[in-house]
């Protein structure tokens, strides 16, 4: 830099005419014996020479440059190593490695020693002096081998002494020390220690390797392996018993356990073998680099001035300060590096070989400090780094972490913490080589540096140089927008004069980088590339956002990289003084640099964060832009790698759709690269200086704009290091309230009068549902190379566009549909301005207008705008039709957590009109899907168990009071034979094949009058009937019986409970393959009765199932046709657990006057009738007893058990009674279903330990296993296509026999958190309870967002594994827990 401060004020000013703004300094504190910047020999003094008046100097410095040039001061803090002449390193050696500080050392300081040694000996050896070729070096390398590493017996550092060992073990033996390993030498499934006699003597070896070794942790002292004497008597003991003198021989002894530790001792040998190999490998490599390779140094004959190898270690003087150290101490490691090291790994570490091996590439000027862990450890070392790290941050506004990868990470944490509290906003930089991304990101997290440095002088080419202009860009243009516009909620006209609030998101980027066109550590164009690339280089770089710098003498064209430790020459530039002109010139690019550097500023404080990058042949071009005012810049550059020439290349006309440009200037760089004219500035003895160069302007650039597009053309003449620089603006980019703001206003005004089943249709509606709504004409929309979405509503765009959008994928198969053309708003808009004309949807108006005006505003962007428009209107949309659905649900919901929203959201998504399915057979009305696609249309849709099962979620969990009324009412109207129809077919063709229905009907009735205001007086609603009161006559919907009587809800239950009373038995109607083709002619027959010993309903048999678990055998291969893979005939536990709920309502309803009914007739009794309340304690009195199984045979006397067929204890039984005894005692997931509604069945603490194991053997990550895996007939993959001879899996015959089905979680949830509670006593323990539940629930949260449907699947897998063939959202499965947070209200209320 010259004479301070004349000579550096003429280089500041020249900075900062370019427009750079803060300077880079190398270390400028006092230097080393090597003169290297870095090799500090005080790093608490700044260097005299420079700086004769120290911290004022250097204070006036920064000053002056912040005041006068606008400039900022970083300089490079050198934390990991010190000068090998440091005179404070003889006060405190303990500062760096050495073998007393690190003993595991000893062996690489012997071998350095030896080397040493060997390089002056050469010629006394006969071996050669001067190397001429690879034979020479191999015969030095061979002489390394022969008198260093065979001479210094090395392997003694990795092997045990067989002999010592052997004898210390023997006495040990003798004086009855002894121990063994746990579980003993053999291993505690082995046979016992006798089994080790008829070991081989490999075997022996490994075990005493295994279990008695010592010193293996790291390398130290010779022989430091060893065998542990006690342990090694143990092995003794184990051979030959306790050594007793008058049957044993310690000499025979001792000759076995030798050779049991020679054998041990080979793999020792192998290792050390593989170490020496390395030893010598490196030595080869290094020496062949520095004094053979033409890339290399040629340092010339081997002498004390160069010996054969650098020295690993700093050997401290001998004088009045060292003597007061052992001299073991005075010997330190140097600092190195090593290619391709875990930087988190100290390769002076115990952990490490690195020196030992000679991997380090060592400099001999630095000695490596030893902070150990913390500043206990070596406290003089941190408290005086702390200092040097304190002072440069009081002088400098920013840092460089020299060999930060090298630097202990929580060194670096302390010192930065120390250099913060000097001053707070410090820059902090780095360049890392730890060889990975994620270990990068470690540093920048825990450091909190602000940019990794990254140079564009490392590609070798132009499509690498693209590649890392690429990483360091931006984001590309037309990137998603992830922030979001609030809504104002008053009318436009108070709005008028207030800006949207912005939600700002944090957006993924890479690391931040300082991207360097050159550094001081690299090679320059003229050196690497082609002098001319200079420019082209240099523009790329500072179209870049990210911080971007140059090297002193780059802009000026320096022959080659300047040379920080033998330099003595100073700068000389032509931008020193006079002011530097923003056009061509004279002595370099430093007119355009400034050009460049100032729209690299205009660009990065304007945001300027979009960019595209574009890579053909010789050139590079960018497009950098504002994403809000889509203004922006576009450069083409021609970069000169060897071997370009002088010709143009070839750059197709460039394209900019939508978009207008200027032409802000276009240059070529000319140099004399020639040999001379590099000679003469390199020969030059006072000043450095740049080869001849000038920038020429360049014209011919041609700019045909267009309507839709401007074309750029670049000249016939526009060689290699020329660039051309446009500005670029689209015009009408902004709407008048700016395009950003207006396509995300207004969505909530435009969904304002919508309804829960407006939005039905708005947001959702899968394929079959849409196809029914327009007759067929309309289905999902359809992406090309991608396939059709979810759903034809908002719902399915949104699924896929909030992962394109988070991920900013502009490369998904939907933006380019998008680009490609505006079929997708003609979709959208269009199916909602069909809707909107349809009677009764006038509704919709609003909503398709505002989806008009944002459509038709985006249709003008260019196409690469599209996607990021079209995303921005959709979220906007979504977000305002999710809102409103939440909206006009109950407080619950609106203030409940999203995940409770999310759930509540699906009885939106499977509520809905249908043409081919409604709740009766000549009156549309909204009817519940069981889930979506696979139950979505006609016969399919409508499904009375799983209606009934969903209910009090869907409908009463979210206020939606009306729909539970109405399919409580449609239901009850198609009663039948005292029981609801499974499939409902809209009334016409209703099927009553399930027993269960009828009891999750009657179930949910109780829960209506429960939980809806005034809910009792639906009981008194008068219900036309589908079929005749107390008869079993079937007909057609539309004979004149149909709907011809009428009976109030509540003798549509009292009917339930009678014909459940006296028993029912019949056909069903239409029996035959035309009703079940997979059905036997026995499976038709459904019979139900009560045990009135029990009180318990029997029902089914071994030919149908007519519970939930209703999957019929359908493969002829297998033979399973016709045979149920669960029938559940007997008495299943969850009907006895509703049966009971029902009785004890019944009773109480009674009791207050509000059920006019108090029993039911039977013939079966003395009485011809029985009380609910009777009939309810029978059932109590009884259920213990029929359905525990208890954790001890003990108490079998006092429960119905067959202790032959238990499968395992502490559960309750599946089935009572069933025609498969043993399928009565299967674990399943349906007691919790009894348990939540009929806890009073239970014996508190048998409900505890059986829900424990349940949660323990089959709960899932998302459902319930509906098998015990320990069960033989545990199945847990379903295939329906499978059809193979398989009796158990063919045809999907395994559907409830280990898959995880997701709607009984929300039951087994219900009851632990129930039965949990019970036992809790305090507030912290009740709290404890709820923890523990909203823990088991994390497997659901991540499955609802995840889900593109919106929606909970039907059933998994093993373990929660995908499975193809599950519904992918299904009714119940969200339905039942929102049951779980109705429960949680409800306990919180009481």
């Amino acid at each position: 830099m010259g004479q301070y401060p004349r000579d550096f004020n003429d280089h500041l000013k020249g900075i900062s005419q370019r427009c750079y703004n803060m300077v880079h300094f190398t270390p400028l504190m006092q230097r080393g014996s090597s003169n290297s910047p870095y090799s500090i020999y005080d790093q608490l003094s700044f260097d005299p020479v420079c700086f004769p008046n120290g911290e004022s100097d250097v204070k006036e410095l920064v000053d002056r440059m912040e005041r006068e040039y606008g400039l900022l001061s970083l300089t490079d803090v050198v934390w990991n190593h010190t000068a090998n002449n440091s005179k404070w390193l003889e006060e405190h050696p303990e500062a760096g490695y050495n073998v007393e500080t690190a003993p595991w050392l000893e062996s690489a300081l012997e071998l350095d020693d030896a080397l040493i040694k060997f390089s002056a000996e050469l010629g006394t050896l006969g071996l050669p002096t001067m190397l001429k070729n690879i034979e020479d070096l191999q015969s030095v390398v061979d002489g390394v081998q022969t008198h260093v590493i065979d001479k210094l017996k090395l392997w003694e550092y990795y092997t045990l002494h067989p002999e010592r060992s052997a004898d210390a073990a023997v006495e040990a033996w003798v004086n009855g020390e002894i121990a063994f390993p746990t579980g003993g030498f053999a291993g505690p499934n082995s046979g016992g220690p006798q089994s080790i006699k008829s070991w081989s003597l490999k075997e022996k070896a490994q075990s005493l390797r295994t279990h008695g070794m010592a010193g293996v942790d790291r390398l130290g002292e010779r022989f430091r392996r060893k065998i542990d004497p006690k342990f090694g008597a143990g092995f003794l003991t184990a051979l030959f018993g306790r050594f007793d003198e008058r049957n044993h021989s310690t000499s025979a002894a001792r000759n076995e356990l030798i050779k049991v530790l020679d054998e041990l001792n080979l793999p020792l040998y192998q290792e050390f073998d593989a170490d020496s190999k390395e030893i010598t490998d490196q030595i080869f490599n290094r020496v062949k680099y520095v004094r053979l390779d033409d890339h290399g140094p040629k340092l010339g004959p081997i002498n004390t001035e160069n010996p054969l190898v650098e020295t690993y270690f700093t050997r401290l003087p001998q004088n009045s300060t060292t003597k007061k150290h052992s001299p073991r101490s005075l010997a330190l490691v140097n600092n190195g590096w090593i290619w391709n090291a875990d930087a988190m790994i100290d390769n002076a570490g115990p952990g490490s070989r690195a020196y030992t091996r000679r991997e380090v590439i060592v400099w001999t000027d630095c000695v490596k400090l030893r902070y150990g862990d913390s500043p206990k450890d070596n406290p003089f070392l941190w408290s005086y780094m702390a200092q040097y790290t304190r002072l440069m941050a009081r002088y400098f506004g920013g840092f460089r972490i020299d060999n930060c990868h090298s630097t202990p990470i929580g060194v670096a944490e302390y010192l930065l913490d120390q250099a913060r509290i000097e001053r707070p906003n410090l820059y902090v930089c780095a360049e890392l080589f730890t060889g990975s991304e994620e270990m990068d990101y470690v540093f920048v997290q825990r450091l909190g540096i602000s940019s990794l440095i990254r140079e564009a002088m490392q590609a070798w080419s132009t499509q690498e140089l693209s590649r890392l202009v690429h990483r360091h860009g931006g984001r590309p243009i037309g990137s998603f927008e992830v922030d979001d516009v609030a809504e104002n909620h008053g009318p436009p006209e108070s709005n008028a004069n207030h800006p949207k609030e912005i939600v700002r998101r944090i957006k993924q980027s890479p690391i931040n980088a300082l991207f360097m066109d050159c550094t001081h550590d690299n090679e320059v164009p003229a050196q690497k590339r082609d002098a001319r690339d200079t420019l082209p280089n240099a523009a790329l770089v500072a179209m870049c956002a990210c911080a971007t710098g140059s090297v002193m003498g780059y802009d000026e064209v320096y022959p080659k990289l300047v040379d920080l430790v033998n330099e003595k020459r100073i700068y000389a530039s032509t931008y020193h003084g006079d002011s530097i002109e923003p056009k061509a010139g004279e002595g370099g690019i430093a007119g355009i640099k400034k050009i460049l550097n100032g729209i690299h500023a205009l660009m990065g404080k304007g945001g300027y964060q979009e960019t595209f990058i574009h890579h053909e042949g010789e050139y590079i071009t960018v497009h950098r832009m504002d994403p809000a005012s889509r203004k922006g810049y576009f450069l083409a550059a021609h970069t000169s790698f060897p071997g370009y020439g002088s010709g143009t290349g070839k750059l197709s006309p460039v394209h900019l759709a939508g978009t207008q440009a200027r032409l802000v200037g276009s240059w070529k760089l000319e140099v004399d690269d020639s040999d001379d004219a590099k000679d003469a500035a390199n020969s030059e003895k006072e000043v450095l200086r740049g080869i001849p160069s000038h920038t020429v302007d360049l014209t011919g650039v041609e700019i045909d704009t267009k309507d839709d597009e401007t074309v750029i053309v670049m000249p016939d003449s526009f060689p290699p290091g020329s660039i051309a620089l446009f500005e670029t603006w689209i015009p009408g980019a902004e709407h008048v309230s700016g395009l950003d703001v207006f396509v995300t206003s207004g969505a909530k005004c435009a969904l304002s009068g919508v309804t829960l089943i407006d939005l039905n249709s708005i947001l959702y509606r899968c394929d079959p549902e849409e196809k029914d709504a327009s007759s067929g004409k309309d289905g999902v929309y359809d992406i090309p190379n991608f396939g059709g979405l979810v759903y034809a509503g908002l719902q399915g765009w949104w699924s896929e566009l909030k992962n394109i959008v988070s991920r900013n994928d502009l490369g998904h198969p939907i933006c380019q549909h998008l680009r490609d053309g505006q079929w997708a708003l003609d979709y959208v808009h269009g199916r909602l301005d069909r809707l909107s004309k349809t009677a009764g949807h006038d509704r919709f108006r609003n909503l398709s207008a505002w989806f008009k005006e944002r459509f038709d505003a985006i249709r003008k962007v260019p196409n690469f705008l599209l996607p990021r428009y079209f995303a921005m209107v959709i979220q906007a949309a979504y977000k305002a039709a999710w809102n409103r659905g939440i909206e006009l649900m109950g407080g619950n919901i609106q203030t409940g957590q999203i995940f409770l929203q999310r759930l509540a959201m699906v009885s939106v998504q499977q509520t809905g009109f249908m043409n081919s399915a409604s709740l009766y057979p000549t009156k549309s009305v909204p009817s519940l899907a069981a889930g979506l696609p696979h139950f979505s249309s006609e016969w399919a849709r409508c499904w009375g168990r799983d209606v009934f099962i969903s209910l009090r979620g869907l409908y009463l969990g979210t206020g939606r009071y009306s729909e539970a009324r109405e399919h409580i009412l449609a239901f009850g109207s198609v009663l039948k034979h005292g029981m609801i129809p499974n499939l409902l077919s809209d009334g016409k063709l209703p099927r009553y094949n399930s027993r269960d229905s009828i009891w999750f009907f009657l179930q949910s009735i109780q829960d209506y009058v429960k939980i809806v205001p005034d809910g009792i007086k639906i009981l008194q609603d008068s219900v036309p009937r589908r079929f005749l009161p107390y008869d079993d006559t079937w007909f057609e919907y539309n004979d004149p019986r149909a709907y011809s009587k009428s009976s109030t809800l509540e003798d549509i239950i009292q009917e339930a409970m009678q014909r459940h009373a006296s028993g029912i038995s019949f056909r069903e109607a239409n029996a035959g393959p035309g009703l079940d083709m997979q059905m036997t002619p026995e499976g038709f027959d459904i019979d139900v009765h009560v045990d009135w010993e029990t009180g318990i309903v029997f029902g089914g048999s071994q030919s149908n199932c007519g519970t939930w678990m209703d999957k019929m055998g359908e493969s002829e291969k297998a033979g399973s046709k016709g045979v149920p893979g669960t029938p559940r005939d007997g008495a299943a536990i969850e009907i006895t657990g509703l049966l009971y709920s029902t009785l004890v309502w019944l009773e109480t309803l009674t009791q207050e006057g509000l059920y006019k009914y108090d029993h039911v007739r039977t013939s079966e009794l003395k009485s011809d009738s029985i009380t609910f309340k009777e009939w309810a304690a029978k059932l109590k009195e009884n259920f213990e007893k029929c359905y525990y199984i208890p954790k001890s045979s003990k108490d079998d006397a006092h429960h119905d058990v067959d202790p032959k067929i238990v499968n395992r204890r502490g559960i309750y039984k599946d089935l009572y009674k069933s025609g498969k005894q043993y399928e009565d005692y299967q674990l399943r997931a349906n007691f919790p279903i009894a348990m939540c509604v009929a806890p009073q069945l239970f014996d508190a603490s048998h409900a505890l330990g059986a829900l424990a194991i349940a949660d323990k053997a089959i709960r899932g990550p998302t459902g319930m296993a509906t098998l015990d895996p320990k069960d033989l007939n545990y199945r847990p993959y379903y295939n329906n296509a499978e059809d193979s001879t398989d009796f158990a899996t063919s045809k999907g015959r395994n559907y409830h026999q280990g898959p995880e089905w997701v709607w009984p979680t929300g039951f087994f949830l219900r009851a632990l958190l129930k039965f949990d509670l019970m036992r809790r006593k305090t507030s912290a323990e009740r709290v404890e309870s709820f923890q523990q539940i909203t823990r088991r629930l994390e497997g659901c949260k991540k499955a609802i967002e995840d889900s593109p449907w919106a929606g909970l699947t039907e059933l998994t897998d093993k373990n929660g594994e995908f499975c193809a063939d599950s519904s992918p959202t299904q009714a119940w499965s969200a339905g039942c827990l929102i049951d779980l947070f109705q429960d949680a209200s409800e306990i919180a209320t009481e």
